[in-house]
């Protein structure tokens, strides 16, 4: 790492949890994290309104915390970078804003970056520089795609994604039918291990004929998640035990068959070497081990960030923004907007 690297501050408050990261280049020094989770359980959801007071509560204590994990003070850091979409957009605005008021009071330049290409990028704190291209597979609970990267700092290429319940809403969901808590990914995975992944032949949603021809790599999970509940239900309704860690892990093999067989696809078609797993889902462990399994047996090197770096985080949005500013790309206005539809094709605001 050059000792001139730039110190980039992060701050990411797209959904539920409140992230202030600071990178040094390509070096963590410090990744505080406010949820607000546990807020939202009784709901079995995340409720806007509720995020974004809990953003606005934990804002200033974890940009405090943040600086004295890495020993430094706010004085110190060389520039801004924050979540502008897409996301929820009053959690963003609280985000955007706070960014705004460091960035005018500290005279620092500001990069307003996109949350998933911040997933893309946050892996160098963990394997180094990206392979340019590499081809991302982005799956949590509001998204689910698949990306090219050639350049993560101003050229990443949407080649698919949901057309309906992203994977992680589909986990979500189907703890509910379950009795899982939520949020659901964790207590699916964790029930998963103890299950039989061949239980039950749930459907693999636009994997053949012309679903496969038309949605190539896009994904859909909507079907998968309504037929668990339905077979659930039948199983109620005769009476009969719900097998709880056979549904888990047969749902949880339909939903990961999916993302790999899909994304090895595109590695093979656009000739891409390297696979790069994030977003929250990633931290889904069956997930992990059958994409090493079909990446080693396609020959494709396949990089995922430590689980803590696959949830919504600060210091991915450093570590893109550390990239943008060693690169020497252009900042973001003052008056830089949030957008909760931002488009992946647009890095930086």
């Amino acid at each position: 790492m050059p000792a001139d690297a730039p110190l980039v501050l992060g701050i990411e408050t797209s959904c539920d949890e409140t992230g202030v990261g600071l990178v040094r280049g390509t070096e963590l020094l410090a990744d505080a994290v406010a949820s607000s989770v546990d807020e939202h359980a009784r709901f079995g959801g995340v409720v806007p309104e509720v995020a974004s007071r809990a953003h606005l509560e934990a804002m200033v204590p974890t940009v405090e915390r943040a600086c004295a994990d890495a020993g430094v003070r706010l004085a110190d850091v060389d520039a801004l970078a924050v979540t502008s979409g897409p996301g929820l957009m009053g959690a963003l605005l609280v985000g955007v804003a706070a960014a705004k008021a460091l960035a005018l009071a500290l005279d620092r330049p500001l990069y307003g970056v996109n949350h998933l290409a911040a997933h893309v990028a946050v892996d160098q704190l963990a394997h180094g520089p990206l392979p340019e291209p590499c081809l991302a597979l982005l799956v949590s609970g509001g998204h689910s795609s698949l990306l090219l990267v050639p350049d993560v700092t101003e050229d990443v290429r949407p080649l698919g994604q949901t057309i309906d319940d992203a994977a992680g809403e589909a986990f979500d969901k189907v703890a509910r039918v379950l009795g899982l808590p939520f949020p659901g990914g964790p207590y699916v995975d964790r029930a998963a291990r103890e299950g039989d992944r061949a239980y039950v032949d749930f459907p693999r949603g636009l994997t053949s004929g012309r679903d496969l021809e038309r949605h190539r790599y896009d994904f859909s999970f909507s079907g998968l998640k309504t037929a668990v509940a339905r077979w659930v239900e039948q199983r109620e309704r005769d009476g009969e035990p719900v097998p709880v860690a056979d549904v888990a892990a047969s749902f949880q093999e339909a939903v990961v068959d999916v993302l790999t067989r899909k994304a090895l696809a595109a590695c093979r078609d656009q000739g891409v070497d390297t696979l790069l797993l994030g977003g929250g889902v990633a931290a889904n462990s069956r997930l992990r081990a059958l994409a090493q399994e079909r990446c080693d047996a396609a020959g494709v090197a396949l990089r995922v960030p430590p689980p803590r770096l696959c949830t919504d985080n600060g210091a991915m949005v450093a570590a893109l923004g550390a990239e943008l500013a060693a690169r020497g790309r252009t900042p973001s206005p003052l008056d830089l907007p949030a957008d909760s539809s931002m488009p992946v094709t647009v890095v930086t605001a």
